[in-house]
């Protein structure tokens, strides 16, 4: 499982954070993504790789409470995606939207989807598109912030 977050600092969660729904995942590696665009960069980046052994468990409710997790607390916007999907030109967009398989923005509830014919429907476009338009307010808030703290 892939997990993004933006808006919760550069520095990853301990791994216990994602001990969630009554699983703990076999592999956790948390890392700050590099060559960060300045507006991220000031809000931060932190991609989570976690792994299971066991192909066979159903991740719908882990999925729903890591994305809670990453976005208690803080601004922020969180998705889960498909190993690939990234590219900082892409983020949340209708050319990603069918990589995405579930979201969150802080004060929501965690939207997730695992029917692949949902992925590439206008709908999950339409939600993924709600998705990113929270993100560019956080990343327009960012900014804002951050021309004011320049001119003081």
């Amino acid at each position: 499982m892939n997990v993004f977050v933006i808006g919760s600092g550069n520095t990853p969660l301990p791994k216990e954070a994602f001990h969630l729904a009554g699983m703990v995942p076999d592999a956790f590696l948390p890392f700050p993504l590099m060559g960060q665009p300045e507006a991220i960069e000031r809000l931060g980046l932190v991609s989570y790789d976690l792994d299971f052994d066991d192909v066979s468990l159903d991740l719908r409710e882990y999925t729903r409470a890591v994305l809670r997790r990453v976005c208690a607390g803080t601004r922020a916007v969180a998705w889960t995606a498909f190993e690939g999907s990234f590219h900082y030109d892409e983020l949340l967009t209708a050319q990603v939207a069918q990589q995405v398989y579930g979201y969150c923005t802080t004060g929501a509830e965690p939207v997730v989807e695992w029917d692949t014919a949902a992925l590439r429907g206008e709908e999950w476009r339409r939600r993924i598109g709600g998705a990113r338009t929270a993100l560019d307010a956080l990343l327009s808030a960012s900014e804002t912030r951050g021309r004011k703290s320049r001119t003081d």
